[in-house]
């Protein structure tokens, strides 16, 4: 019974939330160690653009895991929905041995094919060192992200967020402390502090992979107890469960490979094109900022909404499995709703706010103010990319995903090759060209699950409140900060501004009444929240 505690299954909310929490603080340790990079002196802006080869880790990551871990989540959802725990347990075994054996390739491809993609693809013959020294994380990250997914699949998302935030916090620990010692064994050399930084990423990944395999040890008896209890199994081969989970698994896949590809294209495409208008030292420093800070400063507002993407593609294919309907309409309105009232503020923050947030958080290289102000607008597009794109996969529609980012991923390279060398546009080409790419990809697949599942949007509610709502609360709040600069520090100024920012959003998310009584009660502490709500609307007679 102990045990069974330990897999107790959470609710679609509360999965959310656990897997939210997790990632906030991933981001924000994420943040925190590329603060420290961008200001170390002798890392900055040029570090980052050293990075860059960072883009080719993740995507032989996701070549290597062949989209397998989310394809295990789906699948064991559906099998555990059904009581077959046997039919789960031989799921996760034939995928945990296929990803072992492609994740180790793809490590060997990274290490011995380092040379060839930093001076070929990249055309920065220092990222070969990098590449190297992150290499054996592709096959351990691999096997991890399936456990994970075994886990996901049974409804259970601690072990995921667990392992990650466990990643995170040792990354940035390992980061400071190798990138310290690089400096001062070689005199702050950029190239020794850029490969120190990558061997921390190593280091965490490793520390990740033996947390989350104890886990699964622990719970082994659990589990085979359950297997034992099973009366009924259709017996299966290892070859036609291998067909099932790659019928799956290619088009998930595909599909995170094309969102990776998207950022590859920017790592091939830009600083060449920037090097036609510019010299090669000034290009490759706006590309470090793109990459550096308002990629990563964009980036952030994920973390809040990636916990639906997690959550939805095994909830949504248990429903499915059950064949309840009515609650699959529910969970992709409420999802779909709180991506929109998350993504408009976090856009809309980080335009108004742009510089004031980067003198705050990088105040010794606080350039990019402008790029990060239009960037910031994908925030909005990429956050419904995510949640669309996890609804349409646990509803079982592989292809549409792939189809309408493939389309974007064409519409965007082409974008790039024009705006990009156009004295005119230069690296706010590359940001025109992402919000075209993401913005093509959320019509599609908006039209698409409208015919799957004859989901009516509220366009009001939907789009004019949320973006009412952000315009006051970036109104207000600015005005707070530069009436703040008359007596307090302009940093300090910033946070206060930022915080009247989400109490004004809060407030005007209420006045404009955009969530219902049963999207309340579904948050987790929902009674509550709602309660508090009612007291507010009614004395102030809203």
């Amino acid at each position: 019974m102990k045990q069974k505690n330990k897999l107790k299954k959470g609710t679609f909310m509360g999965n959310v939330l656990v897997v939210m929490f997790s990632q906030v603080l991933v981001k924000l340790l994420g943040l925190i160690y590329r603060i420290y990079l961008t200001n170390r002196k002798g890392f900055g802006d040029e570090g980052n653009a050293l990075n860059a080869g960072y883009q080719i880790y993740a995507l032989l990551l996701l070549l290597s895991s062949i989209g397998i871990p989310s394809a295990v989540a789906k699948l064991v959802s559906e099998k555990v929905t059904l009581g077959d725990y046997k039919g789960a347990q031989k799921i996760f075994k034939v995928s945990l041995f296929t990803v072992g054996c492609a994740g180790l390739i793809g490590s060997l491809i990274l290490f011995f094919g380092s040379g060839f993609i930093a001076n070929q693809l990249l055309h920065i013959s220092a990222t070969q060192y990098t590449l190297m020294a992150v290499s054996p994380s592709v096959f351990l990250v691999a096997i991890s992200s399936v456990i994970r997914g075994y886990f996901n699949g049974r409804n259970t998302m601690k072990p995921t967020a667990h392992s990650q935030s466990l990643e995170q916090v040792l990354k940035t620990v390992f980061t400071i402390v190798f990138v310290e010692i690089a400096a001062a064994v070689t005199s702050t050399n950029t190239v020794a502090m850029a490969v120190a930084a990558n061997l921390a990423t190593t280091f965490s990944v490793i520390s990740s992979f033996i947390y989350i395999y104890i886990y699964f040890k622990t719970r082994k008896k659990f589990m085979d107890d359950e297997m034992q209890s099973q009366t009924e199994y259709i017996e299966e081969t290892k070859k036609s469960i291998l067909k099932k989970v790659l019928r799956v698994a290619i088009p998930l896949s595909l599909t995170s490979i094309i969102i990776s590809l998207n950022r590859t294209i920017d790592t091939i495409t830009v600083p060449n094109s920037l090097m036609k208008i510019m010299s090669e030292d000034v290009a490759t420093r706006i590309y470090g900022i793109f990459i550096g800070k308002v990629d990563t400063l964009a980036g952030l507002p994920l973390s809040l909404n990636i916990a639906f993407s997690v959550a939805l593609i095994p909830e949504i294919a248990s429903l499915k499995a059950s064949k309840e309907m009515n609650l699959i309409k529910d969970r992709i309105s409420l999802s779909f709703v709180l991506t929109i009232l998350i993504a408009f503020p976090c856009a809309f923050g980080l335009s108004v706010f742009a510089a004031p947030i980067l003198n705050l958080i990088f105040p010794n290289a606080r350039d990019g103010a402008e790029i990060l102000s239009a960037y910031s607008f994908i925030v909005i597009f990429t956050m419904l990319v995510q949640t669309l794109n996890a609804t349409l996969q646990g509803l079982g529609n592989m292809r549409t995903p792939v189809y309408s980012l493939i389309i974007g991923l064409i519409i965007k390279t082409i974008l790039n090759i024009i705006l990009v060398p156009n004295p005119t546009f230069g690296i706010y080409g590359a940001i025109i060209a992402s919000i075209v790419c993401y913005a093509v990809v959320v019509i599609f697949d908006i039209v698409v699950l409208k015919r799957m599942v004859n989901l009516n949007i509220d366009f009001i509610k939907c789009f004019i409140k949320p973006l009412l709502a952000s315009l006051i609360m970036s109104g207000v709040s600015y005005l707070i900060y530069k009436g703040l600069l008359f007596i307090i520090p302009a940093r300090l100024s910033t946070i206060i501004a930022l915080c009247a920012a989400v109490l004004v959003y809060a407030i005007s998310v209420v006045v404009f009444k955009i969530l219902s009584k049963e999207e309340y009660l579904a948050l987790p502490k929902g009674e509550k929240i709602y309660n508090l709500v009612s007291k507010f609307t009614r004395k102030f007679k809203i």
